[in-house]
């Protein structure tokens, strides 16, 4: 395998809204390369990049892949990632290890919700792009209006480097604003610029010269002056206005017919920054990427391969990994051992002896190594700072379909949750159920599909039930005796209990104040455990019991008919009348929601709260954003996720945390509490 130094190695990452394209721009461009010597089609699922059966059956992209390719004499490793919001942790992976971005538009549908997404990620990230309006062989295909949308949203520093010569069916070349040439066909062929294209050229051209000349003040002197700029002057200054964020260049291209993909290569080798002119930040501060000295690599991805085990795909930054080798996982200070190493192309592996500075591997079988952690040398540990990835906001419970399915569900659950961080699995206590939290519905959807197809677990999932509380409104003193006599010894033990509500938040508790001995000593845990018993089960729906004091003031009992367990039947009892007697109410969790929406959607998103038993608290504009802040019922937002994307096409997004509990209001206790009778039934 060829070795690469870090100027010749460009890691990109490919974004877009979901079918714009991306996928079949990566194949285009591994084939111009002749990485690939077929070009696939993600309609037939003989693409490189989605190889996943899920991929292949939904026809999107679920997981980010890794595409090299050799241009010129540089390796450009094409990050392809998923445009559907559900997967922003693959997306959020690939740009952490990428230098620079690609922007595919489409150009019949121009600027969509998943443009805006990935454009403040790469804002964000600070990470220099290019725009490539892609499709341009489609029905209703515009560039110039295309390029006028993506002007209005992202401003003026978004420039045409090039213009398509027709559209639809008539697409058939490219016209480059720098070189003043123009191309058709795949492979291309160089042809004159069209007569009816002139004047838009020289307008265009003009655009273009005027913003790489304000770049720098000499050039900006040469320009005014009315000088012509060299073509190597108006080069090297794009790149650095590239690179520095100033200007952005759009391209035009098919990717299904493959015009534009190599233009589009020689775009990435020229304008985009290498490998070794972006800074890696370690929690010591930042340092240069370099191929010689200590190592430090970056782990950005994890999955189970069901033949090969587990697979690490890492990112070094410095240093070099060799296969059959020991490093130093600086997170848990251990050593970890290195087997084969491999490059990988989408599902392909080409195994390689070293993966150097710059470059992207694979490794299987890693022991203790997770997404986020770094591998370094142990006598110069390093930590580069972790992939920062969004908290889940959209959970189901999980329920195995058979006994088998219930043994193998753990293990199952672990192995998806180190695939892909933005999942998390807990267990709901007051419910007993297993819950299972991601970005959205379509995510948790393809989570069950893969415990089925490679962990071979089986799951129903449903809508979590909602933890509700039960407490008491006013005090009230129960008494119980439990007194049973059959042949032999009988059964005694009398108990009097005050119970009394406390404050919301203090949990529940148990204290005696007996005196005389009413109840003996060796008894009074015993009534403890019958009441800690009955505060799991509630007077209106047997939900748990919170907030209540349960005080043993009195009691008798009987020299040889008491026992244990008859104060402990005795004190259960009680507490179960004193709850009837003391106004008990239902309580339910309420959250603090937090949504972000475009100005113009404030209104319907007010609305839509309104009906949810919402409580506005605050609004703060964001830009061309507002920011409410409300307080909504758990029952309510179960399903947020889906509501808030329909509303505003997923242009909204949102987090949710724990507040506190509330009262249930009346007609809604009504509702909870025959419900749970239908269940019992």
């Amino acid at each position: 395998m060829q070795t690469y130094g870090l100027d010749s190695i460009r890691n990109v990452v490919l974004l877009s809204h979901c079918g714009a394209g991306k996928t079949s721009v990566a194949e285009a461009a591994l084939f111009t390369a002749k990485a690939i010597s077929r070009l696939g089609k993600v309609d037939e699922g003989s693409s490189t990049s989605d190889y996943d059966p899920d991929e292949i059956k939904r026809k999107i992209s679920i997981n980010l892949s890794i595409l090299p390719c050799q241009w010129r004499d540089t390796r450009i490793n094409l990050l392809d990632t998923p445009g559907y919001a559900d997967f922003v942790g693959e997306v959020k992976a690939a740009m952490r290890v990428s230098e620079a971005a690609i922007v595919v538009i489409c150009a019949a549908s121009g600027v969509e919700v998943g443009t805006e997404m990935v454009w403040s990620y790469c804002d964000e990230a600070k990470l220099p792009r290019l725009i490539l309006v892609n499709k341009m062989d489609r029905e209703n295909a515009d560039f110039f209006q295309t390029v006028q949308a993506i002007q209005s949203k992202f401003g003026a520093k978004c420039l045409p480097l090039q213009l398509p010569i027709g559209a639809h069916t008539s697409f058939e070349g490219i016209i480059d604003l720098l070189t003043l040439k123009a191309c058709t066909g795949s492979p291309a062929k160089e042809v004159e610029i069209p007569a009816a294209m002139q004047s838009q050229v020289e307008s265009y051209r003009e655009k273009l010269v005027e913003a790489v000349a304000e770049t720098d003040d000499s050039l900006i002197e040469k320009y005014l002056g009315g000088e012509e700029l060299s073509l190597e002057e108006m080069r090297s200054n794009l790149r650095k206005a590239v690179i520095a964020g100033s200007i952005v260049p759009i391209l035009a291209g098919s990717a299904l017919q493959n015009t534009g993909m190599d233009w589009l290569l020689d775009m990435i080798d020229d304008y985009l920054p290498s490998a070794g002119e972006r800074e890696v930040i370690t929690e010591g501060g930042a340092i240069a990427p370099s191929q010689d000295g200590p190592l430090a690599a970056l782990v950005f991805k994890t999955s189970a391969d069901p033949y090969v085990g587990k697979l690490t795909y890492f990112r070094v930054y410095t240093g070099v990994i060799e296969s059959n080798s020991q490093v130093w996982n600086a997170n848990h200070n251990g050593v970890e051992r290195i087997g084969q190493l491999y490059v990988m192309r989408g599902k392909n592996q080409e195994p390689v002896t070293q993966v150097r500075g710059g470059d992207i591997g694979v490794v299987a079988k890693l022991g203790q190594t997770g997404t986020g952690e770094t591998l370094s040398s142990q006598d110069k540990p390093v930590k580069i700072v972790p992939i920062v990835f969004p908290d889940p906001i959209f959970s189901e419970a999980v329920f195995p379909k058979t006994k088998a399915d219930v043994d193998k569900l753990g293990s199952a659950l672990s192995r998806l949750t180190e695939e892909d961080p933005t999942l998390r699995v807990r267990r709901e206590v007051d419910t007993g159920e297993t819950i299972l939290s991601g970005i959205g519905e379509t995510q948790l959807d393809v989570a069950a599909e893969k415990m089925q197809r490679k962990f071979g677990v089986e799951v129903d999932m449903v809508t979590p039930r909602v933890p509700y509380k039960e407490t008491i409104t006013t005090s009230a003193n129960a008494e119980y005796k439990h007194k049973k006599q059959t042949g032999g010894h009988g059964q005694y033990g009398h108990v009097l209990l005050e119970l009394e509500p406390l404050p919301r938040g203090s949990g529940s508790e148990f204290t005696e104040k007996i005196v005389g001995g009413a109840v003996p000593k060796n008894y009074i845990p015993a009534v403890e455990k019958g009441v800690n018993e009955a505060f799991h089960d509630g007077a209106i729906a047997n939900f748990p019991v919170v907030d209540v004091r349960a005080t043993l003031y009195d009691g008798s009992f009987h020299p040889v008919d008491s026992s244990e367990i008859c104060f402990k039947i005795a004190g259960a009892q009680a507490f179960k009348k004193g709850l009837a007697q003391a106004n008990p109410i239902l309580l339910e969790p309420i959250m603090n929601l937090k949504v972000t929406v475009p100005g113009d959607l404030t209104g319907d998103i007010i609305g839509d709260l309104n009906t949810k038993r919402a409580r506005v608290q605050g609004m703060n504009p964001a830009g061309d954003y507002n920011i409410i802040e409300a307080q909504v019922p758990l029952a309510e937002v179960q399903r947020y996720a889906i509501d808030l994307r329909s509303l505003t096409q997923g242009r909204g997004i949102y987090t949710v945390e724990f507040s506190h509990y509330e009262e249930v209001p009346g007609q809604i206790t009504q509702k909870i509490v025959a419900e749970r009778a239908a269940e019992k039934e």
